[in-house]
């Protein structure tokens, strides 16, 4: 098998109204990649990449390979994912069959919001409640976080989990300290990068104040390590590609730490399917992920892995398990 032409593609989806509100114009600032990969055997993989994404430079690199004899694990998005489907699709096997051992037949998910005002945020709590979700992520600021927290628990009620990430703005040790002692009431997962995230020593002297659990965001198996080795971490969420999060994953659980997995993001279905594929076979991604394809208008996947009750049922179809929606793709077609 040979991979004889590469097509990209560049969409804009914007947000659900309640994230349009606040990003109005993100999808056309940053429109996402799309790939597909045809081979001299009739099976064309797709692939999904980041958020103004380029890879064009890249396309004459892979004509005439063999996606057969690739390193699959090491690959980056979009190709990682193109080239699993095709394997996948050659094989008759699910993609996840090829990464590992699976432990779970459904992946939990999360609800997410940007930085909204606070009523905004207990509006779409509300929503989210409704949908079946259990756990909150959102884009937090020390002046609002506490509001954000009482709002979202008027809304969806005291069992419904909220995963704060201030994206580092609690600044110190000590604000972070004191808005988690504020936020004792309410039910807080966890704190995820409150000051910065290479700030270890701090990381560790929040943890021995406050009973909230400490999330860092990383990336690279020696970065888990360090944390770890540090005390600064109570679970992670573990990001790259499919190699270093199976290397980060392993350390974590050797050290019987929780993950959840943000391999897709807010991404499109694609990208969502593959994130999926790979919460299947990450033993320790028992906390709800961050992939967040159902916050776009359409997935471009015609809504094939739509969350219920909080999770996304592992696709058993060869490859990703999903088909690009052609009409979606000429409609947010962009470039």
């Amino acid at each position: 098998m040979k991979i004889t032409k590469i097509e990209t593609f560049k969409v804009a989806v914007p947000y659900i109204p309640a994230i349009r509100k606040y990003r109005p114009t993100e999808h056309t600032d940053r429109p996402i990649l799309l790939i597909k990969v045809y081979t001299d055997e009739g099976i064309v993989g797709i692939g999904e990449g980041g958020r103004g994404g380029d890879v064009d430079h890249l396309i004459a690199n892979w004509i005439g390979k063999d996606p057969m004899e690739m390193n699959l694990q090491t690959t980056g998005a979009p190709f990682q994912q193109a080239l699993y489907d095709i394997v996948g699709k050659a094989h008759n096997l699910p993609a996840y069959k090829l990464m590992g051992d699976c432990y779970r037949d459904e992946v939990p998910v999360g609800y997410w919001s940007c930085y909204m005002a606070p009523k905004d945020t207990g509006k779409e709590a509300e929503v989210a409640a409704k949908r079946g979700f259990t756990n909150h992520k959102l884009k937090a600021r020390p002046w609002d976080i506490v509001q954000q927290a009482e709002e979202i628990t008027k809304a969806a009620g005291p069992d419904y989990a909220i995963t704060v990430d201030p994206n580092d703005m609690f600044e110190t040790v000590e604000q972070s300290v004191r808005l988690a002692k504020e936020l004792e009431p309410y039910n807080i997962l966890c704190f995820e990068d409150p000051i910065a995230k290479d700030d270890f020593a701090g990381f560790r002297a929040i943890r021995s104040k406050v009973d909230i659990s400490i999330a860092p965001h990383l990336g690279g198996p020696s970065n888990v390590l360090a944390a770890i080795k540090a005390d600064a971490a109570d679970m992670f969420n573990i990001s790259g590609n499919l190699d270093s999060v199976l290397r980060c994953t392993a350390i974590a659980d050797a050290a019987g730490m929780q993950v959840w997995l943000q391999v897709a993001g807010l991404s499109l279905g694609i990208a969502a399917a593959f994130a999926t594929h790979v919460g299947a076979v990450v033993k320790n991604a028992t906390l709800p992920a961050d992939t967040l394809h159902f916050l776009k208008e359409n997935d471009l996947i015609g809504g094939a892995l739509s969350p219920k009750n909080g999770h996304i049922k592992v696709p058993q179809s060869p490859g990703l398990g999903v088909e690009l929606d052609e009409g979606a793709l000429e409609k947010y077609r962009v470039g």
